[in-house]
């Protein structure tokens, strides 16, 4: 089986979580609505364009090998807004912004630092929108400005996409190999006291979805809200995501 395999690293990442009031949690590891925007924008999918961004979802499988899940970096945000009035509608933000009365709105938004992650996505139909050797090429000039879950998350290295085969999943990701830009760096000196590895020191995580040969068992089974519905409405749906997590040696970041 045939997969597309590249690297995501940068000084800050966001992977979204349910928001509860002002609180905008961060995932330790790229969920699938992430991984499928990122090769929408790559390929040039308007954020606006439905049925292609349904398309996408529908065509492609995605799991993650996470080497460091990094630290957290918590940032606190004001913003003002207009309070709600009768047969009153604001369509821009200056029109906002001049309204007769304001609230403030107070929240918290929540980063991983020097996060870095190995992402694996497959065809899962017979009709996908695009190939893997499509999806590659547009990982090498991406059409779209390509970021790590927020616009102020920019990509700090390349992605190097590249095509692997495998008997299994978790075969595929194990055989990516990477120009050796940072991962030395998780095993250093450095690392030491920064947080870098959630997990423990040199242990990796696995996060896939249904797959028909895996090649190794979970640990842990969890239930993520980042199944895109409707881009438009921002609305998702649950799907099963599950875990395993190893100790040893790290691999090619």
């Amino acid at each position: 089986m045939d997969y597309l395999v590249f690297r995501l690293y940068g000084p800050l990442a966001a992977w979204g979580e349910i928001a509860v009031g002002g609180e905008r949690r961060s995932a330790t590891h790229p969920g699938r609505s992430a991984i499928i925007g990122l090769l929408a924008a790559a390929a040039g999918i308007d954020r606006h364009d439905t049925e292609r961004q349904l398309r996408m979802n529908e065509s492609y499988g995605v799991a993650v090998k996470l080497i460091s899940a990094g630290g957290i970096l918590r940032d606190y945000h004001t913003a003002q807004t207009a309070k709600t009035e009768r047969k009153v509608t604001h369509y821009t933000r200056k029109s906002e912004l001049n309204a007769n009365k304001l609230n403030t709105v107070l929240s918290s938004r929540e980063y991983r630092t020097d996060a870095l992650a190995v992402v694996s996505v497959w065809v899962k139909n017979n009709t996908p929108l695009f190939t893997l050797l499509e999806l590659e090429q547009f990982l090498k000039k991406p059409a779209y400005h390509l970021y790590l879950g927020r616009k102020s998350c920019p990509l700090a290295i390349p992605l190097e996409p590249q095509i692997k085969q495998g008997e299994t999943l978790r075969q595929a990701l194990d055989r990516a190999k990477f120009l050796p830009l940072i991962c030395n760096m998780y095993n250093s000196d450095w690392a030491k006291g920064r947080e870098l590895d959630l997990f423990g020191c040199g242990s990796v995580a696995y996060f896939w979805e249904k797959h028909p040969t895996p090649g190794m068992e979970e640990t842990q089974m969890t239930e993520r809200y980042d199944q895109p519905l409707c881009r438009k409405q921002w609305q998702f749906a649950p799907r099963q995501e599950f875990m395993r997590v190893e100790t040893g040696e790290r691999g090619d970041g």
